[in-house]
């Protein structure tokens, strides 16, 4: 295998696919990039056995040929090389040498056959979306996924499809994010839960106007644009009713300004529980009053106006997951609604102009005096 190619188109390839690659693994061959100089130029990929991401970038191929080498290792030796050609050759005893100027380097690889192959993903009648709203959705739902192991279903964002509109949803059973984008036209309709991490691949190497297609097989997700292909496993298995925790007669209101909102929860936060986050808020009128009291740490109190319909209310939340919500909201003031203390609350921006519908769910916490 010998080729030549500019220091950028290297790392720029690298960039798109070492993300893929494990920190930690008990397979070493995971630990690797497999390279592949082909006609086409060179084919960099990068998988974890759940996800795997591919990309070609141009070259000057000399010998087509494939060898396998550390991720880490390349990757760190390519961002401290100059911007100048690097050549890259590989002998049969799966020896790598890479030249860039005066700066030479020898990596040990392991062969091709033993990679991983990927998943088998037919392309024929994948179903085409934007980058930009794929990207939209992913931005602002992923991060209400559970990171618990308790209930992997819940480890994975529901992505549906359904004809004119694509919707996500993601919860950790405490709190929920779902955003709605039409697609313009009729496409396919499916129900898919996919592993964050993935989703969270599948934007790196693309620009906001790219067209995405995508393909489904028994129990992976394939994702192409241009040079590059991203696989996934998908998570099997019934996702929870969501739709039912949703509250549709939440009656009382408050508009506030999202910033100062999130503002007052991270000083009063300060002394709130490390195992619940508590913070207590109170609505009367136009004033909403935070107050955290925590026997072993001590108490705080704030408070800001606000606009709020309905009558008094007292109700509890985990500081931390307002606080996530309000960081995803894309306008400058939000809309929360509420039924009771112990009923779930909404989170909505105000004046989004955007055709896509954005909502966010948070349970509350019992108040305990």
């Amino acid at each position: 295998m010998k080729f030549t190619i500019t220091r950028e188109r290297l790392q720029e390839g690298l960039v798109a696919v070492a993300a893929s690659v494990p920190t930690k693994t008990t397979l070493p061959i995971l630990s690797n990039i497999l390279i592949e100089a082909t006609a086409d130029g060179v084919r960099l990929s990068g998988t974890d056995l759940d996800i795997a991401v591919s990309t070609v970038v141009p070259a000057e191929v000399d010998e087509e040929g494939a060898v396998t080498v550390p991720a880490k290792k390349l990757v760190d030796i390519v961002r401290e090389l100059p911007s100048a050609a690097i050549r890259m050759t590989a002998s049969g005893e799966q020896r790598v040498s890479l030249e860039c100027g005066r700066s030479r380097f020898k990596l040990l690889g392991i062969p091709r056959e033993e990679f991983p192959n990927f998943p088998p993903v037919n392309f024929d009648e994948a179903w085409t979306v934007t980058s930009s709203d794929l990207q939209k959705l992913i931005n602002h739902v992923s991060f209400a996924a559970s990171t618990e192991e308790s209930r992997p279903i819940l480890n994975g964002v529901l992505w549906q499809l359904q004809g004119d509109v694509m919707r996500m949803v993601a919860t950790n059973g405490h709190r929920l994010s779902k955003m709605d984008v039409p697609v313009g036209s009729a496409g396919a309709s499916a129900d898919l839960i996919v592993p964050p991490k993935a989703l969270d691949q599948v934007g790196r190497p693309l620009g906001p106007s790219d067209e995405l297609e995508i393909a489904k097989s028994d129990n992976h997700l394939g994702f192409r644009s241009g040079t590059t292909l991203v696989f996934t496993r998908l998570i099997e298995g019934p996702y929870p009713n969501y739709d039912q925790v949703i509250p549709r007669d939440n009656d009382r209101a408050c508009t506030v300004e999202k910033d100062g909102l999130a503002a007052a929860l991270r000083r009063v936060g300060v002394v709130a529980s490390d195992q619940t986050h508590r913070v207590r808020l109170q609505f009367t009128g136009g004033s909403l009053k935070l107050s955290v009291s925590t026997p072993d740490l001590g108490e705080a109190q704030d408070e800001m106006a606000v606009t709020y319909d309905g009558d008094a209310l007292e109700i509890g939340f985990n500081a931390n997951y307002l606080l996530e919500i309000l960081k995803y909201m894309p306008t400058d003031e939000v809309r929360l609604t509420f039924k009771a203390p112990e009923r779930a609350a909404t989170v909505e921006p105000v004046g989004w102009d955007d055709p896509a519908s954005y909502m966010c769910l948070v349970m509350p916490l019992r108040l305990v005096d």
